[in-house]
């Protein structure tokens, strides 16, 4: 039995905080941990909640009082807790995961078998998207990790399952993807008032999007031709990709619809409208998430020729956070085998229809 533990309770930490524990024991965790950095009376509930379902806190010891005062009691301090843990779940915000890893993790080595953090922690370790990129865990196994962003999950998932032949090579010649972003999640304050367009950072990629798409294949020795634009609006329910991608050898739309039928990583949708997948992942999800890669409009799958277009919703943080465990769960299981029938216990969260 192993002790994992989270840091951050976050609109990524707090689902993957829950999820652990939903598996805790099918998954051969002991303890699950979780650090909590600021006592806020908003997020006592939440605490409540997590306590109740077999969390156990820890906070910095300077801050134990603070939080008896509002009526929560910590089970170890953030130095007992990395003391013991097994493997290291950064989810904290951004730049801070990388902060953690000088500050924390780097001492921690020896006792610690891995770490990983989120997507916006683009240098804190190997990037891994469950289902994508798993043989990065074939041979030497990396320390460190970095879970895709949820939109890199989405924009990935349909590059490999449609743009690849049967052996793993890659039958793509060119992927155009435009990703329209939600301006914040539901649990967040802040957004944007108007649609704003994402400027270019790169000649070669355009938005980072596609980089770090094009980053996945490259651990898996692929040199893709991926391009990216980006729009955020005043929106809190999914974020939305269209998608273009250009074959080196013609597929048809059966091809791609047989392919949605038979993967448990795809789901597919007849709605167009996003508010009515988000909500039913809200009813049917895990803490309302969708756990699969991505949500493809079944209407929108065009194919002309060698090229391929299509709609998809991104089940944001539900791709991430699964990829989160699944990674947990390569640190701690050097059997691959093993890894794939635990992560089976998470199936009743993905959907082949939404």
């Amino acid at each position: 039995m192993s002790t994992v533990l989270v840091n951050g309770t976050g609109t990524i930490g707090e689902p993957l905080i829950a999820l652990l524990l939903s598996m805790k024991e099918k998954l051969e965790i002991e303890n699950l941990v979780f650090y909590k950095h600021t006592p806020r009376l908003i997020d006592r509930p939440m605490l409540n909640n997590l306590i109740a379902k077999g969390g156990k806190l820890c906070v910095s010891e300077d801050k134990m009082d603070d939080f008896k005062k509002m009526g929560i009691e910590a089970s170890y301090t953030w130095k007992e807790a990395l003391e013991m843990a097994d493997v290291v779940a950064d989810a904290t915000k951004e730049n801070v995961g990388m902060k953690n890893k000088e500050e924390y993790y780097k001492k921690a080595e020896k006792n610690t078998l891995g770490f990983l953090a989120q997507g916006s922690e683009s240098d804190f370790g190997i990037i891994y998207a469950a289902g994508i990129n798993d043989n990065i865990f074939e041979n030497d196994r990396p320390k460190y990790l970095q879970i895709a962003s949820c939109n890199t999950h989405a924009a990935a998932a349909g590059i490999k399952y449609f743009a690849s032949h049967e052996d793993g090579s890659s039958n793509l010649d060119h992927a155009d993807l435009t990703f329209i972003r939600r301006g914040s999640d539901v649990s967040q304050t802040r957004g944007v008032q108007a649609p704003t367009v994402t400027e270019y950072e790169d000649d070669r990629f355009g938005t980072h999007h596609a980089k770090d798409v094009w980053k996945l294949f490259q651990t898996k020795g692929l040199d893709l031709n991926i391009f990216s634009s980006a729009l955020k609006i005043n929106s809190q329910y999914m974020h939305t990709l269209a998608a273009h991608l250009q074959l080196n050898e013609p597929v048809t739309r059966e091809y791609i619809m047989n392919i949605l039928d038979k993967t448990a990583a795809l789901a597919q949708t007849n709605k167009t409208a996003v508010n009515q997948v988000f909500s039913f992942g809200r009813d049917h999800g895990h803490f309302g998430r969708i756990l699969n890669q991505s949500v493809f409009v079944k209407q929108s799958i065009k194919v002309h020729e060698n090229h391929l277009y299509y709609w998809s919703f991104t089940p944001q943080d539900g791709n991430a956070i699964l990829s989160s465990v699944k990674a947990i769960m390569h640190h701690l299981y050097e059997d691959n085998d093993k890894v794939e029938r635990l992560m089976k216990y998470a199936d009743p969260w993905l959907f082949n229809e939404v």
